[in-house]
């Protein structure tokens, strides 16, 4: 059974950074392109950014720059590191297997300006 778990998400202020963390089971993260998304209030789940098996990565044009995702293949996890948060940025923020329906519960992510 495959299991995914967010975490890191928390309140900081405009400006700050946090990292976010997916941590998988019953896969083995390094052989698939994994996906960040996030769910901001009033809007529909967006993409945020991807990293396929070889290392390639993506991201939407309102994170590119301050975001970045990256892999951990001997701890099985998919980080994404967010610099200079703005409050826009506020949401639920969800991993993904691409192509797979395997999502994790999220973790909430609250910027204050």
């Amino acid at each position: 059974q495959v299991k995914l778990v967010e975490s890191g998400g928390g309140l900081v202020q405009s400006g700050g950074s946090l990292r976010l963390t997916c941590a998988g089971s019953g896969v083995v993260f390094s052989d698939y392109t994994m996906a960040w998304h996030r769910r901001v209030p009033g809007k529909k789940l967006e993409f945020v950014a991807v990293i396929t098996s070889r290392g390639a990565t993506n991201y939407a044009d309102s994170v590119k720059d301050r975001f970045t995702i990256s892999r951990d293949n001997d701890k099985n996890t998919v980080i994404l590191q967010i610099d200079n948060l703005e409050p826009a940025d506020t949401g639920v923020y969800f991993c993904n297997r691409v192509g797979y329906q395997d999502w994790g519960q999220g973790t909430q992510v609250t910027v204050s300006s």
